[in-house]
């Protein structure tokens, strides 16, 4: 089953999926793919809320997104606020977000790299990637060689509580009103350890956070996510969850039903977690 998971900006999805994947974890159910966390900090006293049009929690500003890469839990710098970004030398906006005049400033390095950690699941399902972000010119063969999805002794990823999760989570200390410093999303799931050859456990769910004009429009970003999902469901990959934007719904939709048959699409709410803890458990996903 596909699941689209949609909703406005700034409402938590990102913080609800890795909360449910922690869950997915802790019931034995092998979780793959990708979160995209945000940086978070404190907005200095007196600033304006909003200024930017990325306020967050209204007291916490949105400074960039990072890349999590799941199972293994390695965390990429994916992209930068756009008018932050013009004022670092540390960070290189890539062409394919500026040619698509994104909010959010990519690094086409990044881009490079989870389609290299996509291109190693994609194998492990039997579907050719798209691309193995090899041949980008702006990719070191280090960063091409992502070690692929490591699994525990019983080729399980590692579990989680969600409880655990739930309380881990930098996000969950922001809205408790706690003093924080800067933060990034992304410490609620495990870790699994880094290894060179690894095989994923069988009915893994794939999650891809998120989808976005780049994809779904442009051809271009995530393309061997896009891969596995143009696939349709696998022994290795029977469900899966994509973030979507509301206004590339329909898109999605067109482009990966005839795969998936009707996608179900969800909001970050207690009701699509049941759902989507249920339909893994159907699939024999938990051990």
């Amino acid at each position: 089953m596909l699941f689209l998971l949609t909703g406005d900006v700034q409402i938590g999805k990102t913080r609800w999926l890795e909360n449910l994947c922690a869950s997915l974890q802790a019931a034995g159910t092998c979780v793959a793919g990708v979160v995209a966390p945000g940086q978070w900090v404190p907005r200095p006293e007196g600033q304006p809320g909003g200024k930017h049009g990325f306020d967050g929690a209204g007291r916490f500003e949105k400074l960039g997104i990072d890349n999590v890469l799941l199972p293994q839990g390695k965390r990429i710098e994916f992209a930068r606020r756009r008018d932050l970004a013009a004022k670092s030398k540390a960070f290189a906006e890539g062409m394919q977000a500026k040619a698509a005049k994104l909010g959010w400033a990519i690094s086409d390095t990044a881009i490079a790299q989870v389609n290299s950690h996509f291109a190693a699941l994609a194998k492990q399902a039997s579907i050719a990637p798209a691309d193995s972000g090899a041949d980008d010119p702006t990719t070191t063969q280090a960063e091409v060689d992502t070690p692929a999805a490591a699994p525990l002794d019983n080729g399980v990823c590692p579990p989680v509580a969600a409880e655990t999760a739930a309380k881990t989570s930098p996000l969950a200390q922001i809205n408790s009103g706690e003093p924080t410093a800067a933060k990034a999303e992304g410490n609620a799931l495990a870790a699994a350890p880094a290894a060179n050859e690894a095989k994923l456990a069988p009915h893994a769910v794939l999650v891809v956070d998120e989808l976005g004009r780049l994809e779904l429009l442009r051809g271009c970003g995530l393309t061997n996510a896009l891969a596995i999902l143009d696939a349709g469901p696998t022994p290795q990959f029977p469900h899966a969850i994509a973030v979507v934007r509301e206004t590339l719904l329909d898109e999605a939709r067109r482009r990966f039903e005839p795969r998936w048959g009707k996608a179900t699409v969800i909001g970050p709410d207690d009701a699509a977690r049941n759902l989507v803890l249920e339909t893994a458990r159907a699939a024999g996903g938990a051990h």
